[in-house]
């Protein structure tokens, strides 16, 4: 795991690297549609940088993506969703109550499926409901399809007549 130090290092160097100043700029930093980011073409394989740059992540009220360092701020493209929900654990409650449900993104951050990070559907370009799930800073997570079918095999109805999951003491609807 890297410093806070070392992070603010990295970053400053990368902001050398790519010739920015501390105005708004573009970065050519772009995000595939299967989580993958590139730089002016080439895939960044280092997952410690990748988790670096999610680090300064955020969306705008205009749907702009934007790496905000300590030395500039940059936007980026996103071509779906900037991460993909890999691995869906269900955690044992303590106590009794319900299980969570705890979504891992492909730069293994955990988030626990719930109000604050909930789970809805979107219509992609082929008109078909696409899974997600809301992070933070504005930014969002599609569910890969092995999550997604093990999700699927959790549905119940409640007494409402709703579709959904039980994650910790909250039913999330699924629509």
């Amino acid at each position: 795991m890297l410093s806070c130090k070392s992070k603010n290092l990295i970053l400053s160097q990368i902001g050398e690297k790519l010739s920015m100043s501390r105005m708004l700029d573009e970065f050519n930093i772009h995000i595939a549609s299967d989580g993958r980011w590139f730089h002016e073409g080439g895939e960044i394989r280092r997952k410690a940088i990748v988790k670096l740059f999610a680090s300064v992540l955020t969306k705008d009220a205009n749907g702009k993506y934007w790496l905000t360092t300590p030395v500039e701020k940059g936007e980026i493209t996103v071509e779906d969703a900037p991460f993909i929900i890999v691995a869906l654990n269900v955690l044992k409650s303590v106590g009794g109550g319900r299980p969570r449900l705890e979504l891992v993104d492909n730069i293994e951050r955990k988030y626990i499926a719930g109000a604050k990070h909930s789970i809805f559907f979107k219509k992609n370009n082929k008109q078909q409901e696409i899974p997600y799930v809301t992070l933070d800073k504005g930014l969002i997570a599609k569910i890969s399809r092995p999550v997604y079918y093990q999700l699927m095999d959790m549905v119940i109805q409640n007494s409402d007549g709703d579709i959904g999951v039980w994650s910790a003491e909250e039913f999330l609807v699924l629509q």
